[in-house]
């Protein structure tokens, strides 16, 4: 029989980890495992409306899909963002009354039909071209479309990690095609103008996000002011920084709300998706094999970057945490290293790192490493088909 005994947790400094992930993670084979904490999520983002004041807040759906997580979110928000088909359909069966917005580039007519039967409450319009088509479908069914346009501005505020805006982008329509989407407005009889929307860049710390946002909200009371178009909502996007070098810092709402200095008038809305989930999220294995080459250790653990793809994509470590377990069924495993290691998966590429150089302390086979703010941007995108491992598996704690 195998007795698991735990010991205290081994992280470096800072490492988010709840008691109550840590004990189903121990609890858990050796199959790597998505850990969702739903007590913490519910927790954070009720902290974020509360600071948020009168500004509405949205979700990004593409943050996350899991059920758990948009359910306990869509308790405290003031609607979901998707952004394709998919993600409208899974959203209605798992939230079926919460208010939408479908963003997105790209969006087909068969998507657009399918917002209008779903009674999207918004459409985040991409174009000219797509504001038209999205008139033609809505007059076909007897009904008309609320829309904000979305608007790549010519900020010059600040870069964030990705930048969506204020240079030539796939994103949005610049402001000459925005002033034609304004003029043809008048001749679109399936269109309700709403307002305008614009997301130019993620990954901004407090002030300079509410900066750029106090920036943008300018630039769309100009806009409208000089279309005589009736401004009624004015969605700032999101770009809210989650720092995975320094996971302790968790994104200073209260801050941000006070920086976001905007008249009264049109309701402000933000569209946040990776500074809500992230921090609830944890992604948990188990150490396989420790090697030494050409003077470095290395951990090998299950799974790896098809299944964690956040650190490989964004080029950073994922902050980590050991939990020292004892096999005494298996006394090979016992052994181990101290010293700087880096953790590694299974795949067949010398880009599947997670974290390099960690000390964590004495590293052992058969210990559990997890990995914190895998709440967001991490299952969803990675490429769990690649060398047909198993997928990882989801479990959710601190259900209410």
């Amino acid at each position: 029989m195998t007795t698991v005994l735990p010991a205290p947790v081994r992280a470096p400094a800072g490492t988010p980890l709840t008691a109550r992930v840590a004990e189903a993670v121990l609890g858990l084979g050796g199959s790597p495992t998505y850990v969702y904490d739903l007590a913490h999520l519910d927790a954070h983002v009720s902290g974020i409306r509360a600071a948020l004041g009168s500004v509405e807040l949205i979700h990004a759906v593409k943050a996350n899909p899991d059920p758990g997580l948009l359910r306990v979110i869509a308790r405290h928000v003031d609607g979901l963002e998707v952004a394709s088909g998919g993600e409208l359909a899974h959203v209605r069966q798992v939230a079926p009354e919460v208010s939408l917005a479908f963003g997105g580039p790209g969006k087909t007519d068969a998507e657009l039909v399918a917002a209008l039967y779903a009674r999207v409450d918004r459409f985040h319009v991409e174009g000219l071209n797509e504001l038209r088509r999205l008139d033609v479908l809505a007059r076909d069914m007897g009904t008309r479309a609320r829309v904000l346009l979305r608007v790549n501005i010519p900020t010059g505020g600040a870069v964030g990690v990705l930048t969506m805006g204020g240079r030539p982008s796939p994103f949005g329509m610049d402001p000459v095609e925005a002033a034609s989407a304004a003029a043809a407005l008048k001749s679109l009889p399936g269109i309700e103008f709403v307002g305008v929307h614009a997301h130019l860049a993620s990954g901004l710390d407090p002030v300079p996000c509410a900066e750029q946002g106090v920036e943008v909200h300018r630039w769309a009371v100009d806009f409208a002011r000089r279309h005589g178009l009736p401004l009624a909502e004015i969605n700032l996007g999101g770009g809210m920084n989650v720092d995975y070098g320094r996971p302790e810092r968790v994104f200073d709402w209260a801050e941000y709300a006070r920086h976001l200095t905007v008249p009264g008038g049109p309701v402000v809305r933000i569209e946040p998706g990776r500074a809500v989930s992230a921090y609830s999220g944890w992604y948990a294995t188990e150490i396989l094999e420790i090697k030494k080459s050409h003077g470095e250790w290395f951990a090998i653990c299950a799974g790896g970057t098809h299944h964690l793809r956040t650190p490989a994509a964004k080029g950073h470590d994922q902050p980590l945490a050991v939990l020292p377990v004892d096999r005494w069924d298996r006394p090979w495993a016992r052994t181990g290293c101290e010293g700087p290691v880096t953790f590694v998966g299974q795949l067949c590429t010398p880009k599947d790192v997670l974290a390099r150089a960690v000390r964590a302390g004495r590293v052992r086979v058969g210990d559990k490493v997890v990995f914190a703010l895998a709440g967001a941007y991490a299952r969803n995108i990675s490429h769990v088909e690649f060398l047909m491992h198993d997928r990882p598996a989801v479990t959710h704690v601190g259900d209410r």
